[in-house]
């Protein structure tokens, strides 16, 4: 007789989503991730990569198809993207202000 079941079908469900989602974001390991879930929502990390491997088969792990990589890829592209938007800006208002500084001084002479 197997040992009854700590944690129900839907949060595993839910584990493996979460642990998908983080490893799209970026910039962490697979087990830093493991460990990010499963302080979450209280589950052993290595319950976790349990439960990855039966879901992804043995060695498989979901950061390791093209989909997940292209995904990854893409989305550290756009944050890379909206921190250079954010230092135009800061550029454009500096120029500005630096602009007007020098017409204000022409002006005084």
């Amino acid at each position: 007789m197997p040992a009854p079941r700590k944690y129900d079908d839907e949060t595993r469900a839910r584990a493996i989503r979460m642990y998908q989602d983080r490893l799209t974001e970026g910039g962490i390991s697979q087990a830093a991730a493991r460990r990010e879930i499963g302080e979450l929502i209280g589950v052993n990390p290595d319950t976790l990569r349990g439960w990855l491997r039966r879901e992804f088969g043995e060695g498989v792990t979901p950061s390791a198809t093209d989909a997940e990589s292209a995904s990854g890829e893409i989305a550290r592209l756009r944050r890379e993207n909206a921190q250079l938007k954010r230092a135009n800006e800061i550029l454009k208002t500096a120029s500005a202000f630096f602009a007007a500084a020098e017409l204000d001084r022409k002006l005084g002479q």
